[in-house]
């Protein structure tokens, strides 16, 4: 279906907004709205700027510059959040927030495996463990956008 023409649901509005409409030839992605995904990026990178120091000490010893990295990381996950929502920019925004959720691993491993408090608050082990999964769903979920639209 050309992207100019209506979907058959005839939403002009969500077609622009999304790229397509999740009601074309019947079928509904998990992932068609972008704009709530895009929340789940967005919603702690405030902090990375106004608090860094709970992210700055779950950073390896050995990686220099950690207020830069933190820094960094929070710009790239709110490019890649803001990114999300346009679909021009859908595939390359996924694939970058792909590589930062690979490039924080370490930081959550080493929050487990040395069990660091995240800030001033500890954290029981349950948790700080059970990041290191999370961030295979997260991978998981920015996957999705890196597909083509074949609908």
């Amino acid at each position: 279906m050309d992207r100019g023409a209506l979907c058959s649901c005839g939403d002009r509005a969500r077609q622009l907004a999304y790229g397509c409409c999740p009601q074309r030839r019947g079928r509904r992605r998990y992932n068609d709205d972008p704009t709530s995904s895009c929340d789940l990026s967005l919603g702690a990178d405030p902090l990375h700027f106004l608090s860094p120091e709970p992210y700055v000490g779950m950073m390896p010893a050995m990686l220099p510059a950690p207020v830069t990295l933190v820094y960094v990381s929070g710009v790239a996950e709110i490019l890649g959040g803001l990114g999300l929502i346009l679909p021009a920019t859908r595939r390359l925004a996924a694939w970058g927030l792909i590589a930062l959720f690979i490039a924080v691993f370490p930081a959550n491993l080493n929050m487990a495996v040395n069990h660091l408090p995240l800030g001033t608050r500890p954290l029981p082990s349950w948790a700080l463990w059970g990041r290191l999964p999370l961030q295979l769903v997260l991978i998981w979920w920015a996957s999705s956008f890196t597909r083509r639209d074949d609908r």
